[in-house]
């Protein structure tokens, strides 16, 4: 009996020195990041709580251009995501890529956790109200024609902002979810597209599909692609891209979408892959993505 008091005890010292340090980890690695957004961002857009850091990509040819509003994933601005944000410049859009985490940025993920679970919902969306409303305001952009897209984290909030603002253009959610009312879907007045990973453990497929005939039923012009084998966050930065495969086609199914919403352009020969297999069983790490990410 005795020794078994010392087992327990010892098990309950090392999850609580555990725990302790989980905690302690966040603001260590908020305090050896200070600064990430700011070395990423070129410019500061007037919000309602102080200026908003954002990186903006301009193309080299005259405008007025289309815009695209850029969120990033829970881990908050990443290079990859300023990679993209140039590359979609590169087709003639007027790109914004704004931390909505107000200067928190991480590659740990109990502080993404962190990032995602203490931003209030109403803060984000004030927040994009002032990047939409200062992207309409500039003589070089066509103010009715303003997509916002997004991965992970920024799919959902992308969904969301649409819902809060219909005078979004286009909406393009990259292995994002949010529970939404059916009938909340029909304020939606442009087209949306959804990428997602066949094989994505935080997503499960019908959660998926269910959203899809949820925005159809609500006559929203919609177009979802799930690609086979792929796990959630399978674009990554403008390499994985370039080096073709699942991410390449998912970038061009992108550029494809947002030509023909914004520009009247519908691509010839555009392939949509369309093949759908079941989802691998949702793992823990899948299930508390889901939970902080889509749960919010």
């Amino acid at each position: 009996m005795q020794l078994l008091k010392r087992v327990v005890g010892w098990i309950v010292i090392v999850i609580g020195v555990g725990i302790l340090g989980l905690g302690l980890s966040i603001p260590i690695d908020a305090l050896i990041g200070r600064g990430r957004v700011e070395a990423l961002t070129n410019t500061t857009i007037p919000g309602p709580a102080g200026p908003i850091r954002a990186f903006v990509a301009e193309p080299t040819t005259p405008g007025p251009h289309p815009a695209v509003i850029m969120i990033h994933e829970w881990w908050g601005l990443r290079p990859d995501i300023i990679e993209k944000a140039t590359a979609l410049a590169a087709d003639g859009y007027l790109v914004v890529a704004p931390d909505t985490f107000r200067g928190a940025s991480t590659t740990w993920i109990p502080r993404a956790i962190y990032q995602v679970s203490t931003t209030p919902p109403e803060q984000v969306q004030a927040d994009l109200d002032a990047v939409f409303g200062w992207l309409s305001a500039r003589s070089d952009v066509i103010a009715d024609r303003i997509a916002i897209i997004g991965f992970c984290y920024g799919g959902r909030t992308s969904l969301l902002y649409t819902l809060h603002n219909p005078a979004v253009a286009a909406t393009g959610i990259f292995y994002g979810m949010a529970a939404v009312e059916p009938s909340a879907l029909r304020q939606i007045r442009g087209p949306v597209l959804g990428i997602f990973g066949g094989a994505d453990a935080s997503i499960p497929l019908s959660e998926v599909e269910q959203l899809e005939r949820n925005l159809r039923a609500a006559g929203v012009s919609t177009r979802f692609v799930i690609f086979p084998d792929q796990p959630h966050a399978f674009v990554g930065g403008i390499d994985s891209i370039n080096a073709g495969g699942a991410a390449g086609d998912a970038w061009q199914v992108l550029r494809a979408f947002l030509a023909e919403a914004l520009k009247g352009q519908i691509p010839a020969g555009q392939k949509w892959p369309v093949e759908m297999r079941a989802t691998h069983a949702t793992t823990f790490a899948g299930w508390l993505h889901h939970r902080f990410v889509c749960g919010w």
